[in-house]
């Protein structure tokens, strides 16, 4: 076991060297760096867009003076209390020229604006002349010129004035002492998308590496100087601590950022019902599990290809799978206390990332110990299983894994 644990040993420095000590390691290190600024970019194009379609669209009321400045005050009124990005349209009003209802739908024709509904009034009476006509197909627009008539209405009959102010009711500021159940369930689902995302991306390094070693002929050098469970062993926990160094990397530059920007009492807003340091070491340790987990996986697949197109294809079944395992564990954090979420915190590859979110809404310390204890018992497993298929992957000489599922190989291997 001495032995085996040093030749382990032995090749997991030789990993991490070999990964961290190369220029390519400086752009994956960066790599989310240049993700963030693709996506800034395309994000402030989309919005520009977005920005640009919206600030032409109009909602028009055709009345009369009085009307248009009733209509104009409960306007203001209603659009305080409606968030930027959901607001209607912008109010424009106008008085009626000839026939109200062939002015409104003239509206709809004219190029420098875009209308998504028309009030206007028939001349009727004051409570049953208002029409609209709706450019949305029962859109918010038109539902939101309806409740201004009513506004209009009321306001008329209490015989209140466009520009009066509401009277004002005393308000008491109140500070909360913890964070609101919501809140910490939106900070588990921000844990639960930041530990998969890492997850998936660091594990996916060992197919790579496993690949390029296959291609060289490296992996035949360490087989004949360790046997293959200790390289198997050795290249996971090479790896695991690149992984740990670009966790620790970015970590820091996110906390230092969070200082500069929002201060030091910005991490005073994360509050987990676990408490905030408990959070972060249990969500070191599932991102540790969840690594080990799946990157066994990723290493034993990869020892059983031997091309580099072979390793991407027999790679995609587990990113699904491991997608799947990310839809189970949003859908258990987002029903704390279900069947769904003890399903998804009992299944081993989706435990990890739904017991981070757990964390975030219970203040309970032994669920989190029983996790660890039972995904530890499933890391030993995956290790097991894998070290041999590992194994007898390298030391293969038949046809490759596809190959040999491949009817149309076997058929022309007996023809």
């Amino acid at each position: 076991m001495n032995m085996f644990l040093r030749q382990a040993v032995v090749i997991a420095r030789r990993d991490f060297i070999a990964t961290v000590f190369t220029p390519a390691f400086l752009i994956f290190l960066l790599a989310p760096l240049f993700m963030l600024v693709f996506a800034t970019v395309g994000g402030t194009g989309a919005r520009m867009i977005a920005d640009s379609g919206e600030a032409g669209q109009r909602i028009v009321v055709i009345a009369s003076a009085e009307e248009n400045a009733l209509i104009g005050a409960a306007d203001g009124r209603r659009r305080d209390l409606i968030p930027a990005p959901i607001a209607p349209p912008q109010l424009e009003t106008r008085e009626p020229r000839g026939d109200p209802e062939a002015q409104a739908r003239a509206v709809f024709s004219e190029s420098g604006i875009d209308v998504t509904a028309v009030l206007y009034s028939d001349g009727a009476g004051d409570d049953a002349g208002w029409h609209i006509i709706d450019g949305g197909n029962a859109s918010f627009s038109a539902n939101y010129l309806a409740a201004l008539a009513e506004d209009a209405r009321r306001d008329r009959l209490a015989d209140i004035s466009p520009g009066a102010d509401p009277p004002a009711i005393p308000r008491t500021p109140f500070q909360r002492q913890e964070a609101s159940s919501s809140d910490r369930q939106s900070a588990g689902m921000g844990a639960l998308f930041v530990l998969f995302l890492l997850t998936l991306l660091l594990a996916g390094q060992t197919v790579s590496v496993l690949a390029e070693e296959k291609g060289n002929k490296v992996i035949e050098i360490l087989a004949a100087a360790a046997p293959l469970e200790a390289v198997f062993v050795g290249k996971l926990a090479g790896l695991f601590g690149v992984a740990l160094l670009f966790v620790a990397f970015w970590g820091g530059l996110a906390s230092l950022a969070i200082g500069a920007l929002a201060g030091p009492g910005m991490m005073g807003v994360i509050d987990p019902a676990i408490g905030l340091s408990t959070f972060l070491t249990l969500g070191i340790v599932y991102f540790a599990m969840g690594y080990l987990l799946l990157g066994s996986v990723f290493l034993a697949v990869g020892a059983q290809a031997s091309s580099m197109r072979e390793i991407q294809m027999l790679s995609l079944p587990i990113t699904f799978f491991q997608m799947a395992m990310f839809g189970l564990a949003s859908a258990a954090a987002a029903t704390p206390g279900s069947t769904l979420a003890l399903i998804a915190e009992l299944f081993p590859f989706s435990s990890p990332f739904a017991m981070v979110a757990r964390g975030a809404t219970d203040a309970a310390i032994w669920p989190h110990l029983a996790a660890i204890a039972w995904q530890l018992l499933w890391v030993a497993i995956t290790i097991a299983i894998g070290a041999r298929w590992f194994r007898k992957g390298v030391l293969k000489s038949g046809p490759s894994l596809l190959r040999r599922f491949n009817p149309f190989h076997n058929s022309a291997k007996q023809n």
